[in-house]
């Protein structure tokens, strides 16, 4: 198991193939996808391509998304991290995003807050990155408020498949300069 970094209650790991039970619970289910374009997978096929996906982005890029497994059960509660952007998104591309999803029986609990902060903390200290970005669609409520209690400062709106997203950023100054001054 390669762990990146812990938090206080989770370990935040790369993704596994011993993970496409837990990734199907998540990426299957509507209410998850609300805000990411309602495509929830269908098959164990579909998820095992997403894992493998993401584990060539480790490899191509250094970063992706992670496994959130809490220390206590080791339950797979979702994934957190960074992604390389890739392609443009808001006419931004090679700039490491921030993401986040869970599994809906974690949702409200700290855990998207915790890693996120976690995953800031990765990003700036160990990876040494000048900037980091993020976005959520707008009506996204939950979303958009754990990345502002982050830090994450608001850039922008922008339009991404047909809908309103927020764009967000942080720079390693403002990050230091934020944590230093708490």
């Amino acid at each position: 198991m390669a762990i990146v970094f812990q938090t206080q209650r989770f370990i935040i790991r790369h993704l596994e193939h011993t993970d496409r039970d837990g990734m199907f619970r998540l990426d299957s289910d509507p209410d998850v996808h609300t805000y990411l374009g309602n495509k929830p997978v269908q098959s164990m096929e579909e998820v095992d391509a997403v894992i493998q996906n993401i584990q060539s982005q480790y490899v191509r890029n250094g970063v992706g998304r992670l496994a959130i497994t809490d220390k206590t059960s080791n339950d797979f509660l979702g994934w957190t991290g960074l992604k390389k952007l890739e392609e443009p998104y808001n006419n931004q591309v090679n700039v490491h995003d921030l993401g986040y999803r869970l599994i809906k029986t974690c949702w409200g609990k700290g855990v998207a807050t915790e890693t996120a902060m976690g995953t800031l903390n990765y990003g700036f200290n160990q990876l040494q990155l000048e900037k980091i970005t993020a976005m959520a669609d707008c009506e996204n409520v939950g979303s958009n408020n754990v990345l502002t209690k982050v830090g994450m400062q608001f850039v922008e709106t922008f339009m991404l498949d047909n809908t309103l997203h927020n764009w967000y950023e942080l720079t390693r100054k403002a990050y230091f300069l934020e944590n230093v001054a708490q």
